[in-house]
Order: structure tokens, then C-alpha cells, then sequence
């Protein structure tokens, strides 16, 4: 197994730099997803990585070797990387067990090998199939095969399962995913699906503008962004003006809410994130002449996902809002509610 390293790399196309000083750090079998909206540099950094482009400064390293920095460059075909793009790219005059023993040689171990790795991905009664008679997601599972079959030391995704339908995407996510702890490959993933990335990687590298800037594991990244622009991109946020109160607490309009963490040096304007999770929805009207927590505010609408929906709030005092409740929400367009929070939220200046 083989960690990688990429030091300060700055790269770009001739123009301005798309990646400018980066750096990131994998290590050896874990699965990383790369996460960015289009134009971030995740495709960038791929490249880079396969050895497709030249960094003009910085370094990269797999295990104890540098492929690329002053005065080295190792040439793709040497670098022991498997690379699976984004629609599988199959050769369509070839069968299956030829693209996927495309580049070995003839020996019968490689024969072997095809065998092998068809077999791991499921493939191996469609040996002699051609990519056109195959759906997309055998299509990609011969992708994934012929990627693995040199035996990579770095395994490196683009967007691999971009082009399918939802649940064949998330079936076949979950058996990639379960393939390469197995087999324990170094893998690096590129993507703009948030909820992919947060339900099959290790860790999740967020990119902005062609830098790093946080990289957690799956929950650390969800509930404690680095930056408020972190927390609108991972996810649904609720977003509320707040206030200091002393202690590990802030005033919004849903009244105090605890913090993760500390608060911001500048504590005078603050914005305070909720997930819609963090919310529930209770009936406007005190209990027993108690002080009411949380705010009011009327139902303007809710959207319905199945296993869950949003219900779209705005507040007396001028906010929206969104709330997750299970299923079906029971509430009515105009209905009267009261929005109690429930978790600790992460606070940042503005």
C-alpha cells in the first residue's frame, strides 16, 4: 500500500493557476473523496496526480518516491496508477476481458488476472460481451477492472458514477467502496455530489479556488465546517444572525442556541448554521403559562423527498428557515408553528 503526498503544488493550463500551493495528504489505503463544485480544480489536481499535467511549483509523492517536482518527473505509465473516468471510456471494438487486459501482456498470469479482477467486480460471466451490450453500470465495473487488474499502488476516480441513475449509483458506490477496503487500495475520488462523498469515503477534501480548505472525516466535515461558504456547500444549512451571551452560547431569533466551539475573535455580528435536522416543529401556544422557547413563524411551504421532507418556514422576525421532519410532514401551508432548536451550532463572523 502506498500513501501520497502533494507538497505546495501550484498548476494550471498557461493561464492563471488553477491550483495555487495545495496540499494534501493521503494515507496508504485510505479512500478520499475530493469534493468541489465545477471549477474548483478537483479535475486539476486529478490530472496532476495521474501525471496528465505538469505542476509549474510543488512536489508529489507516492509512498518513499517523488513522480513529480524540480528536476523529476515520472511519466504516467510508471507511476502504478489506476484511473477509472468518468463514463468508463471503454474500447468498443475490443470484448470485455480485452479492455480490461488492455496494456498487460499475453502471459497466462495476466490471463489470470483478468479472470481475477472480473471476478471481483462481478463481470466475469460477460468476459466476451462488448462494452455496447452492456448497461452503464456494467460498463463501469469493467472500468473499475481494467484499472485494477496492473495491481495500482493509487487508484484515482473521476466522477465515476456521475452518469447513472440514483439507485444504481448508490448500489454500485457501496460496492466499490466495500471492493477497495477489501482489497486496501489507496484511492482518491473526485466528485460534486455531496452526499456521495460524505457516505463512502474515509475522509472529504473540500476545494475552493483551486485550494484545500478543510479536510475531515465525513461527520467532523458536516457538523463543524472550517467557513460559513464550507457549510452551505456540505449540505443544507439554516443560517441566523447572532449575538454573544456569554459562556458556550449565542441569541438568535430562535432564541439561545449553544455553540461547537469557541466563538469568533470578532463576536460583535456573528452568523450562527443549524442543519435542518437540528430544528423541530412544535405547537405555537405556551404549555401551562411556561415562557415559550424557540420562534414563530407560519408554514410557506414543504418539500417532499420520500424518506424525508423540508418544511419551509418563515419567522415573525423576518428569517427563513428550513426543517427536517421523517416521511410526510403533517403540517399545513399558513399553519402557525413554533421552531425549537436542538443541537449545538457553529458560529462564524461576518
Amino acid at each position: 500500500m502506498t500513501n501520497v503526498r502533494v507538497d505546495a503544488v501550484t498548476a494550471g493550463y498557461g493561464g492563471p493557476p488553477i491550483l495555487t500551493d495545495l496540499n494534501l495528504s493521503v494515507d496508504s489505503g485510505e479512500f478520499i473523496a475530493v469534493l468541489g463544485s465545477s471549477g474548483s480544480g478537483k479535475t486539476t489536481l486529478l490530472r496532476v496526480l495521474a501525471g496528465f499535467l505538469t505542476p509549474t511549483h510543488g512536489t508529489v509523492s507516492f509512498g518513499d518516491h517523488q513522480v513529480s517536482g524540480p528536476g523529476v518527473w515520472v511519466p504516467p505509465e510508471k507511476r502504478r496508477v489506476g484511473i477509472v473516468p468518468q463514463e468508463g471510456a471503454l474500447f468498443p471494438h475490443l470484448d470485455v476481458q480485452k479492455n480490461v487486459g488492455f496494456g498487460l501482456d499475453n502471459s497466462a498470469q495476466s490471463k489470470d488476472r483478468v479472470r481475477e479482477v472480473l471476478t471481483m467486480v462481478g463481470m466475469n460471466d460477460f468476459a466476451g460481451a462488448r462494452p455496447q451490450e452492456l448497461s452503464g453500470g456494467q460498463q463501469q465495473r469493467v472500468a473499475l477492472a481494467r484499472a485494477l487488474a496492473p495491481r495500482p499502488d493509487v487508484l484515482l476516480l473521476d466522477e465515476p458514477f456521475s452518469a447513472l441513475d440514483a439507485g444504481l449509483r448508490a448500489t454500485l458506490r457501496t460496492e466499490v467502496r466495500g471492493l477497495l477496503t477489501a482489497l486496501g487500495t489507496t484511492s482518491i475520488m473526485v466528485t460534486h455530489d455531496q452526499e456521495e462523498a460524505l457516505s463512502i469515503a474515509d475522509k472529504v477534501a473540500v476545494m475552493r479556488n483551486g485550494q484545500l480548505v478543510q479536510m475531515s472525516e465525513p461527520a467532523s466535515l458536516y457538523q463543524d465546517p472550517a467557513d460559513i461558504e464550507t457549510a452551505r456547500f456540505v449540505g443544507d444549512s439554516v443560517e441566523l444572525p447572532a449575538t454573544y451571551s456569554g459562556g458556550d452560547s449565542v441569541h438568535t431569533p430562535l432564541g439561545t442556541v449553544r455553540i461547537r466551539g469557541s466563538i469568533p475573535v470578532n463576536a460583535g455580528s456573528l452568523t450562527a448554521v443549524l442543519r435542518p435536522e437540528q430544528l423541530v416543529l412544535v405547537d405555537p401556544r405556551p404549555v401551562g403559562g411556561a415562557v415559550a422557547q424557540g420562534g414563530l413563524g407560519a408554514v410557506n411551504g414543504v418539500t417532499y423527498h420520500g424518506h424525508d421532507s423540508l418544511v419551509h418556514i418563515t419567522l415573525t422576525s423576518g428569517e427563513s428557515l428550513s426543517v427536517r421532519v421523517p416521511g410526510e410532514s403533517t403540517v399545513s401551508l399558513g399553519e402557525s408553528v413554533r421552531v425549537i432548536p436542538t443541537g449545538p451550532a457553529s458560529v462564524y463572523s461576518n
